[in-house]
């Protein structure tokens, strides 16, 4: 007698889960999109984009707020990756919004353009008038975002207010807004950053070459190791030296740090991340290391 087993993994659960999310949304409201930096998360949220609507191409544009100081390999895996979909590629700049005078660049050793993005994200909702933004955080990732729905209500001034969040029974949610307020959407909501890498593992998805181990040449500062850049500001106490490192997080120059690693392949990263009691964020984030009530103020402001 032939033996079936029905039996659901977790991945596929929390697959299954976005997918729903990601069709809901596209049901929904008029005009969505999805953040996508080339990050890990975003590559994972747009697998997922690919699988809710196949063979239907994805039917609404990616996104992405470009602080002019990102990686070059993230970058052209961004590009290369939203050509070969045939997506649409919407490209905010924080380089735009400082020469028209919306934000004032940081100065000093310690300056980013991380904070800059909230007002070009912003402004870039009100032109484009998107009402659903797609985007990867997840709720382990620290406190203030394990506060979040996965609708996270934003009101005409692109503000959260945890304490005014719609309830979400089961896996109804709540889609209603006005005209100029708009929904963040968290599909990612559930997972861990195991089980990022546990999906990217099992669907064989290309990621950029950073997040594997490479030698590169980087300084410490706060127990960090950040990039040798022209964009990096360093001091003449913050000498540089080769090591052998790789990104758990990709984002600005600025503020993302590396970890000394020597995992070279999905499956290492994975063992590695098993093993670790730090989250991505507390150890590769300079802007992230501030308290809960400072980064749940951010979030109030429009922040990711």
């Amino acid at each position: 007698m032939l033996q079936h087993d029905y039996t659901t993994s977790q991945l596929d659960v929390l697959e299954a889960e976005a997918i729903h999310i990601m069709r809901e949304v596209a049901a929904e409201f008029e005009r969505p999109c999805l953040l996508f930096s080339g990050g890990k998360d975003s590559i994972v949220m747009l697998r997922i984009a690919e699988k809710a609507f196949w063979p239907a191409p994805i039917p609404f544009p990616l996104m992405h707020v470009d602080t002019g100081h990102n990686f070059p390999e993230v970058i052209d895996y961004r590009d290369r990756r939203a050509a070969e979909l045939g997506a649409r590629l919407v490209v905010a700049s924080v380089q735009d919004s400082i020469d028209a005078g919306r934000v004032v660049e940081e100065t000093g050793r310690r300056a980013s353009r991380n904070r800059l993005q909230t007002t070009t994200l912003l402004d870039a909702i009100e032109e484009h008038e998107f009402d659903a933004v797609f985007g990867g955080a997840r709720r382990d990732e620290e406190k203030a975002r394990a506060k979040e729905r996965v609708f996270s209500f934003r009101d005409d001034f692109g503000q959260w207010d945890p304490k005014n969040q719609r309830p979400e029974l089961w896996n109804l949610y709540n889609a209603k807004i006005r005209k100029g307020e708009h929904i963040r959407v968290f599909p990612l909501s559930n997972w861990t950053e195991l089980d990022v890498w546990d999906y990217i593992r099992r669907e064989g998805i290309e990621i950029p070459s950073i997040y594997f181990a490479h030698t590169r040449r980087v300084f410490e500062r706060d127990g960090m190791l950040l990039p040798d850049a022209d964009v990096v500001q360093r001091g003449d106490d913050e000498p540089l030296f080769e090591s052998m490192v790789r990104y758990r997080t990709v984002g600005d120059m600025t503020c993302t740090g590396a970890v000394s690693s020597s995992a070279a392949t999905v499956d290492e990263i994975i063992a590695e991340i098993a093993a670790t009691r730090i989250t991505e964020r507390g150890a590769t984030r300079a802007d992230d290391r501030a308290s809960e009530a400072a980064m749940e103020d951010r979030k109030k402001e429009g922040y990711f």
